[in-house]
């Protein structure tokens, strides 16, 4: 219901106005009073009026200067100002700020009656198209944003000066500017569909899609970006409510499922963001050295650093490394991870290095792994020693370095092969994804939820293998279908748009009409009265 507020220095006409008037009927609320423009000012700014009904001339501020500062601090509000003066430059001053409408005293009833019916059918339609615009502002970014995700690449990659960090930001819609910047990374990890996922990953994605001092970009198919960025002394607090969310909604896996969310160094300076990637990739490894720990950041990840090298493995956890590991970090990290999950790995087992069959047992155990896991995505070992340069290191003595690069190669080739592997059994999938697309894209039901259950696969991974495959996103690709139906029933029928809009998938025919516009460049009646393209 609109809210409507006067600001009246006569106080006859005021109380008239406030009295007779039945506000209620109208569909307002009357919110308050006031008898000049000063008294008016604070007020307005705690009730927030929708209407805003204004002498023009009052004592200490007149309504054209009040109308001024509040179009300025609320340019969706609507103005009426009433005048006892009969004057062309008063008008056009009112016309030159935005005011709505210019009524002349004496005002009837009616008269103001039927100008508030119009502001507020007005005040329902931009609210209208602003509720489709965001609904389409939604659905359009589907949380996968690709030229956002690559400017954020230049950035941490520190590719961009900071002039061009903030002329491609502004060419982006984003909004950079924060005295203090933190990245976090947080994944779930499961390819398989679930009612829960689902639910879990809407909510959780919702959630910081609705908070400004979160940047939400999908970063690869299992893991996704937050930039948290906001005043210096408030950093904290977004720090601690972004864990919060996320542990929150995670929680409901109860040890079925691991996830992960890692928080790295603040910074103060756009430029530094790079150094802010560094410091959180190199937490984001340790969901492989310390499964155990959910919550990953400079506390509760410990590193020993460096220590003397031990001459043999008494003194050694040995438990620190296992094959579960290597074969978690073969089945779900990306390539670009490795060196960095191998680099912290070697760090928290740098005490038992000096020790050679210490070495030896963890370069074999690698290779051996690596070999039992492309065994059980049935690739014959051999496509893995091809890729591999080292493998004759385990017959002589080696340093870090040398353990290091056997690693990186036996792993790198590993998740190599998976990716093809992984690859061609999502072109299967997709294939069965998007044949279930163009037969049900007139389901008003039809979502990336019910169709990754379809194909039994988490809508998650079906977002991200969609749009990198179809190079589209499942909500583009869905409106096409949509829009390219409903240009044929308009070229070949007499159904009016809210039919079409039915046929096509769409329950509102208003916001369907809003989407032909926004997608096609013109509205259905000009597209059929000839405008076809």
């Amino acid at each position: 219901m609109p809210r409507v507020f006067l600001v009246e220095d006569e106080s006859t006409i005021r109380s008239t106005l406030r009295d007779t008037v039945p506000w209620g009927q109208l569909g307002y609320e009357f919110v308050g009073e006031a008898t000049d423009g000063e008294m008016a000012l604070p007020l307005i700014g705690s009730t927030h009026p929708d209407v805003l009904i204004t002498d023009i001339k009052m004592p200490f501020m007149d309504g054209l200067s009040l109308s001024k500062l509040v179009l300025k601090e609320f340019p969706n509000t609507k103005i009426i100002i009433i005048s006892g003066y009969d004057d062309f430059e008063y008008a056009r001053q009112a016309i030159e700020i935005g005011v709505e409408q210019y009524l002349l005293k004496p005002i009837t009833k009616a008269n103001l009656m039927n100008v508030l019916r119009e502001v507020k059918e007005k005040i329902e339609q931009e609210q209208e198209q602003r509720n489709y615009q965001a609904q389409f502002q939604r659905d359009s970014q589907e949380y996968e944003q690709f030229a956002r995700r690559s400017f954020m690449e230049q950035v941490v990659e520190g590719k961009l000066s900071v002039q061009q960090i903030y002329e491609d930001a502004g060419r982006l819609g984003l909004e950079l500017k924060a005295q203090s910047y933190c990245i976090a990374l947080f994944s779930a990890m499961g390819e398989t569909y679930s009612d829960t996922d689902a639910r879990v990953r809407e909510d959780l994605l919702g959630h910081f899609m609705k908070h400004p001092e979160y940047l939400l970009l999908r970063w690869n198919l299992s893991t996704y970006m937050l930039l948290i960025m906001g005043e210096k002394s408030r950093m904290d607090s977004y720090i601690q409510s972004c864990i919060a969310a996320i542990t929150n909604r995670y929680s409901v896996y109860d040890g079925q499922k691991p996830w992960y969310v890692a928080i790295g160094m603040t910074a103060g300076r756009l430029s530094q963001l790079p150094e802010c990637f560094e410091d959180v990739s190199r937490l984001w490894a340790y969901r492989y050295i310390q499964p155990e720990t959910h919550i990953l950041t400079s506390e509760t990840v410990k590193t020993p650093g460096a220590k003397a090298a031990s001459a043999d493995l008494e003194n050694f956890d040995v438990s620190k490394f296992n094959t579960d590991m290597l074969l978690e970090i073969m089945k779900s990290a990306a390539p670009e991870e490795i060196p960095n999950i191998i680099s912290e790995f070697l760090l928290d087992i740098s005490d038992a290095v000096g020790s050679q069959p210490f070495c030896h047992y963890v370069m074999l155990s690698t290779r051996f792994t690596a070999i039992q896991f492309v065994n059980s995505l049935g690739i014959k070992q051999d496509k893995l020693l091809e890729g591999v340069t080292c493998q004759d290191m385990t017959d002589r003595n080696v340093e870090m370095n040398d353990i290091r690069k056997y690693m990186s190669e036996f792993l790198m080739q590993a998740v190599k092969l998976r990716n093809q592997s992984s690859a061609n059994q999502y072109k299967d999938i997709l294939g069965r994804a998007v044949d279930y697309i163009d037969s049900h894209f007139t389901d008003d039901s039809l979502s990336l939820n019910t169709v990754a259950k379809e194909v039994n696969i988490s809508a998650n991974y079906l977002s991200a293998v969609f749009s990198q495959e179809m190079k589209s996103t499942f909500v583009e690709y869905v409106t096409s279908k949509r829009m390219n139906k409903a240009k044929e029933l308009l070229r070949t029928t007499d159904k009016h748009s809210g039919e079409i809009a039915l046929e096509v998938g769409y329950k509102d025919p208003h916001y369907f009409s809003f989407l032909f516009k926004k997608t096609q460049g013109m509205t259905t009646r000009e597209y059929r009265a000839g405008g076809k393209h």
